[in-house]
């Protein structure tokens, strides 16, 4: 990954990418529809022959118009290329026709936070999340979810499964390899984790610690299930003192929650995780910092994604370096006595123990 100590850009580069920026809303939505109306797997078919605008517009039923407007702003993005009168597909416009980590991300940009992001500045300005008056009257995304649009909800799941269920199955071997009994899953969200755990132990139990409209999805879910017997839910609200966690479990796991709240926050909650844990009790902590990926690309979408934080789910939380995030488990009261970088798509898992 970069280190960022060094401008990229002469002076000529710099002015030719501050005019890609400007216009960076406009190519966004052109490369969407290009994929949506199937001008891209038009494309994909046809191979390194082609095809001229009338032969995409047979194919696709979109105007001769729309297909030159498109693919000529497609031109000067490099997402296909030319060779008259034939436009071929090129290395970029593969990857966002066919490409599964694209496509979430593209969707989940589109369907969720696009137009809230024109509230950015008041966010910033405020400390609140200004965009997500585009969905509802909620204090934070997380009391709505149930509530979204049904776009918009299924690109906000789908964008959250992608990454943690590439992650959950290289995860299951370290977490039972201490044999649990009981795990607490803190911010167990749709279940997806505890459902893992079912399946990797026929005799392991977890508990759902969440939001009640969360708990209540995540156990409509099961309903039916053998896994319901082994699977409870406990209502918790992170951000309300007189919220009471629950105890006795031998593993707490925390996947990608602790990024939902700001430094004061986490130190706040991840006390009163040391309190209520039993001894001998380990705690992991599965995330994403941005300065422990490899690719830069890899770290662009973890920024990109912490300015959704920002806007849309509580105006104050974020996707944190891996020093500052370590230095707020300590004054909590815990040791850090593992780190595994690069899990899956780029997550960090933490294991802890209480210091005292």
């Amino acid at each position: 990954m970069s280190n960022y100590q060094t401008d990229p850009f002469n002076a000529m580069q710099a002015k030719t990418k501050a005019q890609e920026l400007a216009f960076a809303p406009i190519v966004f939505h052109a490369a969407r529809t290009m994929r949506d109306l199937g001008i891209l797997a038009a494309l994909h078919e046809a191979g390194s022959q082609g095809l001229d605008a009338k032969a995409i517009s047979d194919k696709t039923g979109v105007s001769e118009y729309g297909i030159k407007v498109l693919l000529d702003m497609g031109l000067s993005a490099r997402i296909v290329t030319w060779s008259s009168p034939q436009y071929v597909l090129g290395n970029l416009g593969y990857f966002l026709y066919q490409d599964e980590m694209t496509r979430v991300n593209m969707d989940f940009t589109a369907d969720v936070c696009y137009a809230a992001m024109a509230h950015l500045t008041e966010s910033i300005t405020t400390g609140a999340p200004a965009g997500l008056k585009e969905f509802g009257q909620w204090n934070t995304i997380y009391e709505g979810l149930s509530s979204l649009p049904d776009t918009a909800k299924k690109s906000w799941f789908q964008f959250d499964h992608f990454y943690s269920d590439i992650s959950f199955p290289l995860l299951l071997e370290t977490v039972f390899a201490l044999k649990p009994k009981h795990i607490f899953d803190l911010g167990g969200n749709t279940g997806q984790w505890a459902r893992a755990c079912c399946r990797y132990d026929e005799n392991v139990e977890v508990t759902l610690i969440d939001l009640p409209p969360q708990i209540d999805m995540a156990l409509e879910q099961i309903t039916g299930t053998p896994f319901e017997k082994r699977i409870k839910g406990h209502c918790f609200n992170a951000l309300d003192a007189g919220s009471i966690l629950p105890n006795g479990a031998d593993i707490w796991w925390m996947s990608q929650f602790l990024d939902c709240f700001s430094p004061i926050e986490i130190l706040r909650l991840l006390q009163r995780v040391r309190k209520a844990i039993k001894p001998g009790a380990t705690v992991f902590i599965l995330e994403l910092f941005w300065d422990s990926q490899k690719y830069d690309a890899a770290a662009y979408s973890l920024n990109a994604t912490s300015l959704y934080f920002t806007c849309l789910a509580n105006g104050n939380s974020r996707f944190y370096r891996a020093d500052e995030f370590i230095q707020i488990v300590e004054a909590a009261g815990f040791k850090v006595e593992n780190k595994t970088d690069n899990i899956g798509l780029g997550h960090t898992l933490l294991t802890l123990k209480s210091a005292d």
